[in-house]
């Protein structure tokens, strides 16, 4: 696939838009690399699809780990239900663990980033489920900077990670880094409240684990939900936001990620997890094993209906996802036993 950085070149990019975790943050890094004078930008799925980024987006701006937009000039993604081509986009989508390591690749045409191989290796385990139990829980550098940097919470953070990983710092300079400091030390603090959240409000249904973050300002991913929940799930659904929240506003929307619980099914779980996540939301998805979608409002019944998200809406999706969980594994299991 080489030629890939002289297509990029050929856009004449003045901005990334890229999302705001590790693998998001990581390739704005690195294509700042090829590309200094880039604005580097972080956004977030539901906010490309709902409008909220548009006065950012025109044809030099490359959007990475996120939707594609049809007014951007080229896009940089993995994620499964992202692969469509748009007309006059540059699609630069393929199917890796991470965006990171698609933007490593083309960087590495015309550059020596050799020093980034080992980050961009762990990138991929972290995004791509492919880390054990023990490394996760374990404080390896690249999993402490995982767990601790979140655009969406500290954007100053995130951007000082991102010119670090264009100038070469390293992961030991990067976490000593004082913004990335306060960072690490405020992921701790909230650590013991998560950990309380999981214990009051963990279950588990016909094998998928559910927890609920919305409310408390507080959000985590799958990795500490399957940790907790160990071998007795195969999958997780972690709920976050506010029923009071919005896609451009301070807090967001009411929301569900769901997870394969990769620690027990490192080669890929019993359900393609988008089929859940795009049950209501048209505009949810991501990977079968990975992925999120908005709460929608519904009847009693499991019908959508026209009207503001409630609470109570939280339960009536999860209702109907765990019905579909349940027939789709059965069926699933049985298909492989046959």
């Amino acid at each position: 696939m080489s030629g890939r950085l002289s297509m990029l070149q050929s856009i004449e990019p003045h901005r990334v838009l890229t999302d705001g975790d590790l693998d998001g943050i990581t390739s704005a890094g690195i294509l700042l690399r090829a590309f200094p004078n880039l604005i580097v930008e972080f956004g977030h799925p539901g906010g490309i699809r709902a409008g909220v980024f548009d006065h950012l987006i025109d044809s030099h701006t490359i959007i990475c780990d996120l939707p594609s937009h049809p007014t951007c000039g080229a896009v940089i993604d993995h994620h499964q239900t992202n692969s469509a081509d748009i007309e006059g986009v540059l699609n630069l989508w393929q199917a890796t663990p991470s965006a990171a390591r698609i933007a490593f690749e083309i960087v590495s045409e015309s550059q020596d980033v050799s020093d980034l191989q080992e980050m961009i290796d762990w990138v991929d385990i972290l995004d791509g489920g492919k880390i054990s139990r023990e490394d996760f829980l374990s404080n390896h550098p690249m999993v402490v900077l995982s767990r601790s940097i979140e655009a969406s919470e500290r954007p100053e953070a995130a951007q000082r990670v991102v010119r670090g990983i264009a100038e070469g710092w390293g992961i030991e300079r990067i976490l000593a880094d004082p913004l990335v400091v306060e960072s690490i030390h405020r992921r701790e603090k909230e650590a013991s409240k998560i950990t309380s959240i999981i214990e009051e409000s963990l279950i588990v249904v016909n094998r998928i684990a559910i927890v609920r973050f919305d409310g408390t300002g507080i959000r985590t991913n799958g990795y500490r939900i399957t940790a907790e929940a160990g071998d007795d799930c195969d999958a997780c659904i972690v709920i976050h936001g506010d029923v009071n929240g919005s896609l451009n506003g301070t807090k967001p929307p009411l929301s569900a990620s769901f997870y394969t619980n990769s620690f027990l099914h490192p080669n890929g779980g019993l359900v393609d997890l988008t089929h859940l996540a795009t049950t209501f939301d048209i505009h949810g998805g991501g990977h079968k094993d990975a992925c999120g979608c908005r709460i929608q409002p519904l009847s009693e019944n499991g019908i959508s209906e026209d009207r503001k998200v409630e609470t109570i809406d939280v339960n009536r999706n999860i209702a109907v996802w765990v019905d579909k969980w349940t027939n789709e594994r059965t069926r699933n299991i049985r298909f492989k036993a046959g």
